[in-house]
């Protein structure tokens, strides 16, 4: 599985960069080619010379060689990776990180890093626990960072606590498990639609609503990062997305995102119906701006949007799998069930706005999957965790 993959492996400075060396030699026995990138204080705990004979690769550390001024280039390394991974990762390495702070040569790689990334944290239990480094873990989670938890047991310091950093073998087993993931939908074809939609009233007025988008365009990378070609179907939203496996179809109305995602949803295997649709249009656009002048109220005429899930479900076809979203302002599981049957969906992802950190606008989510086979539900996570585990349903699905 690691045979030929491109693995960067960044060392930072604490007494837990002795156990990199048994990853290392892990890395490079299954086949994977490793880039060592150290922090100056790094090299106080284990010798470039070692790392660079385990890995046949001379050691990065600082911008420049000395002694030839040889600049070591950051964005070739974020390049060529195909994975980061920062073990030891300690509280200062991942505040730089969180905040950008790019004063040695593992952030700047890091913030060049167009590869996924892994962090494994390893630090006193005090520090660990400090809201500060845990702010900054929520952080780098919202940011997509992948985080191997600390472990408890006897720390440096002569205590026990959590802050230890995981074994070397557990590391690597969730290396394994990331890249056999990578492929587990190589093949496969998906649609993802995500955001709002906007309906005119006239040239500068709308009805929408609050979605960002955020969720839709994570389950959209989740997807990709999996294998599988996906056609995102955006509302207006201000996010950017640079994938290679992702085609972006932008949109602005209800109809629009219709006829574009019936469409992609022919040669589609999986689809996800994440957008925030509107129900409603205006039966009439104004050509010239709606005027206020002599006018004390306003009726405004509606017509039902079509139906994006339900038009699907009525086209789809065998061993195809169909994801809906239900946000409810109140104890939604009617809902959701009767959206799973009424739209002949796999299952439903249930959110409320009343969870704190839930619904639009948020980095985070709490959802509950309803399928036929009961309910399952997550506790507040990042919204690309939360994708992570839409997509593990998916995939559960398709077999």
């Amino acid at each position: 599985m690691l045979k030929g993959k491109h693995i960067v492996l960044g060392i930072c400075g604490g007494i837990a960069a002795y156990k990199s060396v048994t990853l290392l030699r892990l890395l490079t026995k299954a086949g994977a080619e490793v880039q060592v990138v150290m922090t100056p204080a790094g090299k106080e705990f284990i010798t470039p010379v070692t790392l660079s004979s385990l890995s046949q690769r001379p050691v990065v550390s600082e911008f420049f060689t000395a002694n030839t001024g040889e600049w070591h280039s950051h964005v070739d390394l974020g390049l060529w990776a195909d994975l980061m991974v920062i073990a030891p990762a300690t509280a200062s390495t991942m505040a730089k990180m969180a905040h950008g702070v790019a004063d040695n040569m593992l952030v700047t790689t890091y913030l060049s890093a167009r590869e996924p990334v892994m962090i494994a944290p390893a630090m006193d239990l005090d520090m660990y626990r400090h809201p500060t480094t845990q702010r900054n873990l929520r952080q780098l989670a919202a940011d997509g960072v992948m985080i191997v938890e600390a472990e408890t047991g006897a720390l440096a310091s002569g205590l026990q606590g959590k802050g230890r950093m995981a074994e070397p073998e557990e590391i690597f087993a969730i290396i394994e498990r990331y890249f056999a993931r990578c492929e587990s939908l190589a093949g496969k074809k998906a649609v993802v639609t995500a955001g709002p939609t906007y309906e005119k009233l006239d040239p500068v007025r709308f009805i929408g609503n609050f979605s960002s988008g955020k969720m839709g365009f994570a389950i959209a990378g989740e997807l990709a990062d999996r294998g599988a070609e996906v056609t995102l179907v955006a509302g207006p939203v201000s996010l950017t997305v640079d994938h290679p496996r992702i085609r972006r179809v932008d949109v602005e109305s209800a109809e629009e995102m219709c006829d574009a995602t019936t469409q992609a949803f022919a040669g589609s295997d999986i689809a996800v119906f994440s957008a925030a649709v509107a129900d409603y249009r205006p039966a009439e656009r104004k050509d010239q701006k709606i005027k206020r002048e002599g006018v004390a109220t306003q009726t405004i005429e509606l017509v039902r949007n079509p139906d994006i899930a339900a038009r699907c479900g009525d086209m789809k076809r065998r061993g195809q799998v169909t994801v809906g979203f239900a946000l409810e302002t109140d104890d939604g599981h009617d809902a959701a069930h009767k959206k799973l049957h009424n739209k002949n969906l796999d299952f439903v992802v249930l959110n409320s706005l009343k969870d704190k950190g839930a619904g639009f606008r948020t980095d985070t989510n709490r959802v509950t999957i309803v399928s036929e086979d009961g309910e399952q539900a997550f506790p507040l996570k990042s919204k690309r965790e939360v994708a992570a585990d839409i997509v593990d349903a998916i995939e559960k699905a398709m077999k």
